[in-house]
């Protein structure tokens, strides 16, 4: 295994972290807020500490390969996490360490899960919005990936790069925009970055303030979900609320077939089966919803618009994992929800969005496989001698492509139980099995949202519990291979 190239890159991902983490340093100094400092000392750390690696640790080769792509992602991630932490521990905004890791952690995965109340994120809109910008940003930045981040924008970027993006970019297979992986992330950011701004230009028309739009639609295009106003985005009126509507769903879809509809290539986009399903899931789910708050009577749903309005904005902030909301504090929160439509969103936390989307969850295509094997063993037994071939997107899946969607699957059922047993041991206040079930299965599907107590926050979880779910949240955003590969004992050992 080649060391050197991996810590080399981690090395460099420093250099990046604190080059990004700049842009809230200036912010705090232009609003002339005292984190200021807190954000410029994460700056230096991260700087002293990328050139630490990137000088020190040279490497003879620049040969990735899939072993070091997966590793290197994972460390990658860890890493920013773990310094992305520090300006709300240097502030005092967040004093204890573990809650700001959890906070970041949620930031980069694009989870949006938070340890801080209501009334801390309104104070802090008030008196810490660099932070708060900082805070939103991480889920920008996380959306597309750190790793791809740096192979758009760096003219040294390895050409064996395409194991990294393959391990960092969500989804059962990530193919190949253009053959080098330097161009395809080139192509991919300049789609994410496009989109955010158009997301923020409508924002701004429908008269969502300035910093709010940019810090919403950061949280849209990374599906992410953190606000800056404890009823996330409930007081900002309908036309913001369809708007960030329509891009949450936007940015669940896969972005190759973005540059397919830029090149011309209409039709090869729209025959995608996955985009299909994914369709067809929100608006089906979006009426049974919609039917369900109009029969439920709630204060915020009580005419036709009003209940399609919060159907269809619930519904994409579920499947495409962003979590934010739009019920309003006066009423509630998601608990206000009837049982049909709770369940119904608990369901849409697993489908998650399109595979080469920001989205988490299991991704539309693997649900789709997944049911698709399951047809296949049915027919096999009631048919034995006949072929069965199963044809996805007009390809016909490998056996091989089917075991390692369901070995996933295995893996991916174990990891869930795993979180939900641990945070049973925990006996915070209100905690129930309700509670700790959404919690962990919003943890590993990066979407934040949970129903009980913990949909206030998950604050109340001890220090263990948090520091579970903050591995959970990185194991969901990296789809588990790197995180336990890297942890494997066997991945160190020369052999």
């Amino acid at each position: 295994m080649n060391y050197r190239v991996i810590f080399n890159t981690v090395g460099r991902i420093a250099l990046v972290l604190a080059t990004l983490l700049t842009i809230p340093t200036l912010l705090a100094a232009c609003l002339a807020e005292s984190s200021w400092w807190a954000l410029l000392t994460t700056v230096g750390i991260s700087l002293a500490i990328g050139l630490t690696l990137t000088f020190a640790v040279r490497p003879k080769t620049k040969a990735i390969f899939s072993k070091e792509g997966l590793i290197i992602v994972a460390l990658s991630w860890i890493y920013v996490s773990a310094i992305g932490a520090l300006p709300f521990v240097i502030s005092g905004a967040i004093p204890n360490y573990i809650d700001a890791f959890f906070e970041t952690c949620s930031g980069f995965s694009t989870t949006g899960a938070t340890i801080l109340t209501g009334t801390k994120i309104d104070a802090m809109y008030i008196t810490d919005k660099a932070l708060l910008f900082w805070r939103s940003f991480t889920h920008w930045i996380g959306g597309m990936g750190v790793i791809v981040f740096l192979m758009a924008f760096e003219s040294g970027s390895s050409n064996r790069g395409m194991h990294v993006l393959r391990a960092e970019m969500p989804g059962p297979e990530v193919d190949k925009i253009v053959p080098r992986a330097r161009s395809t992330a080139q192509i991919l950011y300049l789609l994410y970055i496009g989109f955010t701004a158009v997301e923020i230009v409508a924002l701004l028309i429908a008269g969502m303030p300035v910093f709010d739009s940019f810090v919403h639609a950061f949280g849209t295009a990374g599906t992410g979900g953190f606000g800056v106003r404890s009823d996330s985005i409930a007081s900002y009126g309908a036309a913001c609320q369809w708007i960030i509507t329509v891009f949450m769903v936007l940015f669940g879809v896969n972005f190759n077939l973005y540059y397919l509809w830029i090149l011309g290539k209409i039709k090869s986009a729209v025959k995608s089966q996955e985009l299909w399903i994914f369709i067809v899931i929100i608006a089906v789910s979006t009426s049974i919803v919609s039917v369900d708050l109009s029969l439920a009577n709630l204060s915020f749903a009580d005419n036709a618009g009003d209940a399609i309005r919060h159907a269809a904005f619930q519904v994409a902030s579920f499947i495409s994992t962003t979590g934010y909301s739009s019920i309003p504090t006066i009423a509630g929160d998601i608990n206000v929800f009837p049982l049909l439509s709770k369940g119904l969103l608990f369901l849409l936390m697993f489908i998650g969005g399109c595979a080469g989307s920001t989205g988490g969850g299991l991704k539309v295509s693997r649900v789709a496989l997944l049911c698709l094997a399951v047809r296949k063993e049915l027919r096999h037994v009631l048919h034995p001698r006949n072929a069965n071939a199963v044809k996805f997107d007009g390809k016909t899946v490998s056996d091989e492509m089917l075991n390692g969607v369901a070995r996933y699957f295995g893996l991916y059922m174990l990891i869930l139980a795993g979180a939900f047993i641990v945070l049973c041991f925990d006996s915070g206040s209100g905690l129930t099995v309700e509670a700790n079930i959404t919690a962990a299965v919003s943890c590993v599907n990066n979407i934040g949202p949970a129903y009980g107590v913990v949909a206030g926050g998950y604050y109340m979880y001890n220090w263990f519990s948090k520091l579970t779910l903050s591995f959970a949240m990185l194991i969901g955003r990296l789809e588990i291979y790197p995180i336990l590969l890297t942890v494997a004992p066997s991945t160190w050992i020369r052999r």
